[in-house]
C-alpha cells in the first residue's frame, strides 16, 4: 500500500508549531519589539548620548568583563566538578551532587547577602583576605564570585550527562594503543566534550549578563566602579527615566545576542568539522 507522503509522521505538528509561534511571539518577540520602540522616543541624538555616557559605558565594560569571566571560571571549575562526580566514587557523593544545584532553588538576594556577609572586612572570610591586601566586597572581584557562583551548575549540568554517556572503552582502547594520558584526553574525550562544554559556559554567560539580586548587594552599586547594567537600568527607572532605561536595555540586548549567535555560530562550524 502506497504511503501517504502529503502527511507529517509527526501527528499534531501544525497545532504544535503554531502554539509554539504564538508563545514566542507574544513572551519573546512582542515585549522586544515594545523595547525597541520605546527605545526610539529619545531621537537619535539623544539616544546615542544615553547609552555611550561615561557612567554607562563603564557598566557596559563590567558587565561584559565580569560575566566573560566567569563564564571562564565556570567552564573550568564546571568540568573539572562534573568530571569528578562522574568517575570517582566518594563518601557523600549524592549530597556533593545535590549541593551542586543550590544556586538554582536558592533566591538570588539570599545569596548575595551571604557572599557580602563573608567577604567584607569583618567577615569570616574576608577578615583573613584583608591582611593580604584583598578586598571582595563592594569591588569588581566581589561581582565576578557572585556571577560564578549562580554560573556554576550551568557547566556541570550541561557536562555531567555528556561524561556520563561516554563509552569508557574508547579510554581503553586509545591506551592499549600506547596513546598517553594528554593524548587520550585531547583526541578522545574533549571531542565529545567540547559542544556540551561550550553550551554550558554560553549559558552561565547568559545568566551572568541578566543578573541581578546576587550582584546588588555584594557590589555596593558604586557608579563608576561596581555598577553593573541591570543595576543601572533598575536606577534609571526608579528616576522615571523610562526611555534612558529601555534605550541600555535595548543595547545591552543586542550585544548579547551577537555573541550568543556567535557561539551558536562556532558550535556549528565545529559539527560541521567532525562531520
Amino acid at each position: 500500500m502506497a504511503l501517504n507522503k502529503g502527511r507529517s509522521i509527526l501527528p499534531g505538528f501544525g497545532l504544535t508549531l503554531g502554539i509554539t509561534m504564538s508563545y514566542l511571539g507574544l513572551m519573546v518577540l512582542i515585549p522586544f519589539a515594545a523595547l525597541f520602540w520605546k527605545s526610539t522616543d529619545l531621537g537619535p541624538a539623544a539616544f546615542w548620548a544615553a547609552v555611550t555616557a561615561p557612567r554607562v559605558l563603564a557598566a557596559y565594560r563590567l558587565s561584559f568583563g565580569a560575566s566573560c569571566v566567569a563564564a571562564g571560571v565556570d567552564g573550568v571549575a564546571g568540568l573539572l566538578i562534573a568530571w569528578v562526580l562522574v568517575r570517582y566514587p566518594f563518601p557523600f557523593h549524592r549530597l556533593v551532587d545535590a549541593v551542586v544545584d543550590l544556586p538554582f532553588a536558592l533566591p538570588t538576594a539570599v545569596a548575595g547577602i551571604t557572599l557580602t556577609t563573608l567577604f567584607t572586612e569583618q567577615g569570616w572570610v574576608g577578615r583573613l583576605l584583608a591582611p593580604l591586601g584583598v578586598r571582595v566586597a563592594f569591588t569588581p572581584l566581589g561581582v565576578t564570585l557572585a556571577l560564578v557562583f549562580i554560573g556554576l551548575p550551568f557547566t556541570i549540568r550541561t557536562v555531567q550527562p555528556v561524561l556520563e554517556n561516554l563509552d569508557a572503552d574508547l579510554e581503553e582502547a586509545a591506551a592499549c594503543l600506547g596513546a598517553r594520558r594528554f593524548q587520550t584526553i585531547r583526541w578522545v574525550v574533549l571531542p565529545a566534550l567540547v559542544p556540551a562544554w561550550i553550551t554550558g559556559m554560553s549559558l552561565a554567560f547568559a545568566r551572568a549578563l541578566g543578573e541581578y539580586g546576587s550582584v546588588a548587594f555584594v557590589s555596593g552599586n558604586l557608579p563608576m566602579r561596581t555598577e553593573i547594567v541591570p543595576l543601572l537600568i533598575m536606577t534609571k527607572l526608579q528616576e522615571y527615566d523610562y526611555a534612558g532605561a529601555t534605550a541600555i536595555a535595548a543595547v545591552m540586548l543586542s550585544g548579547s545576542f551577537l555573541i550568543l549567535l556567535s557561539v551558536n555560530g562556532i558550535q556549528a562550524w565545529m559539527a560541521r568539522g567532525r562531520s
